[in-house]
C-alpha cells in the first residue's frame, strides 16, 4: 500500500528586485566605465568599492545599488548576503541642447549636447518560505 509523504522541505522561489536611477546628469559613456568594473562583483562587494571612488558615477552607481538593496530587504524580506546582480544597464537619457557662439560658423552658433543617463539595476536571490 502506497502512503502519501508530506513535503517538509521549505519551497525556495526566486524573486527579482528592481531599481531606477532616471535623468542622471552623467554621460553614458562615463557611467559605463564604472558599471563594467563593478558588473560581475556580489552587492555587497560592490558597495565596498564604490563608497572609495572619486568618480561621479561611482556615487550615482552607489545611490541606486543601495536602493535596490533596501527594496529587497524591506519589500520581500530577501537577506543583502545572498543577492547577486542580475543586471546592470545604462541607457541614454534625454540630453540638453546649449548653444556656443564660439564654436560654430559665422552666423550658426554651435551646439554642445549636455547628455544624460538611466540606469537600470537588477538583483535576484532566494526567498525560503
Amino acid at each position: 500500500m502506497a502512503t502519501k509523504r508530506k513535503n517538509t522541505g521549505s519551497k525556495k522561489e526566486k524573486i527579482t528586485v528592481k531599481a531606477e536611477g532616471k535623468y542622471l546628469r552623467i554621460s553614458p559613456r562615463k557611467l559605463r566605465l564604472v558599471v563594467e568594473a563593478v558588473g560581475k562583483m556580489s552587492p555587497q562587494e560592490a558597495i565596498n568599492h564604490l563608497s572609495v571612488w572619486n568618480k561621479k558615477g561611482a556615487r550615482l552607481l552607489l545611490k541606486v545599488i543601495r536602493s535596490v538593496l533596501a527594496n529587497a530587504e524591506n519589500n520581500f524580506g530577501l537577506k543583502k548576503e545572498t543577492l547577486k546582480f542580475e543586471e546592470i544597464v545604462v541607457n541614454e537619457g534625454p540630453a540638453l541642447k546649449r548653444f556656443d557662439r564660439f564654436h560654430g560658423a559665422r552666423f550658426y552658433s554651435g551646439t554642445r549636447k549636455k547628455r544624460s543617463s538611466h540606469l537600470k539595476v537588477v538583483v535576484s536571490g532566494i526567498k525560503e518560505s
